[in-house]
């Protein structure tokens, strides 16, 4: 299993988003991961993101098949689309895991934080409550590192 710790060797740091794309991303949270399964297929799914640290972030619990995907297998694309499907941007890159065990406890907890913000959350009305059902639902958050950025507008 891949260690699902960013590894500096194995891959490179993407291209930084640029203002553009920033600004789009801004504007609509709504994304299509895909991740791929042991036998190469792909696995698509719903999520909810926004841009942080260079790439774009959501959440997501442990038994969903994206973070074993991911786990497995750090690649990925995050299609995130108007919701007339308009305008869109894709970033194909590699998944970066900060999970429960893995990750510094408030680190993790600041990056949850972090993530329903910019996933169009905004301010939790009880961050103490929200910390709680974190980790009771035992999240993780997922930053798509891009490595290449297309679209209509990117």
């Amino acid at each position: 299993m891949y260690n699902s710790r960013y590894d500096s060797r194995r891959y490179k740091e993407g291209p930084l988003l640029s203002p553009q794309v920033i600004d789009f991303l801004k504007t609509t949270n709504k994304g299509i991961l895909t991740t791929f399964r042991r036998d190469g297929g792909a696995q698509m799914s719903i999520v909810s993101c926004g841009p942080f640290s260079g790439g774009v972030a959501f959440s997501t619990t442990a038994p969903r098949a994206k973070l074993k995907n991911l786990q497995r297998d750090p690649h990925c694309s995050l299609l995130v689309s108007q919701p007339d499907w308009w305008g869109y941007v894709v970033l194909e890159g590699h998944a970066r895991l900060l999970s429960p065990g893995e990750t510094e406890a408030d680190e993790l907890c600041l990056t949850l934080r972090d993530v329903y913000r910019v996933a169009g959350g905004g301010e939790h009305p009880n961050w103490e409550e929200y910390d709680r059902a974190m980790q009771q639902e035992n999240r993780s958050a997922v930053i798509v590192v891009p490595e290449r950025v297309y679209g209509t507008r990117a």
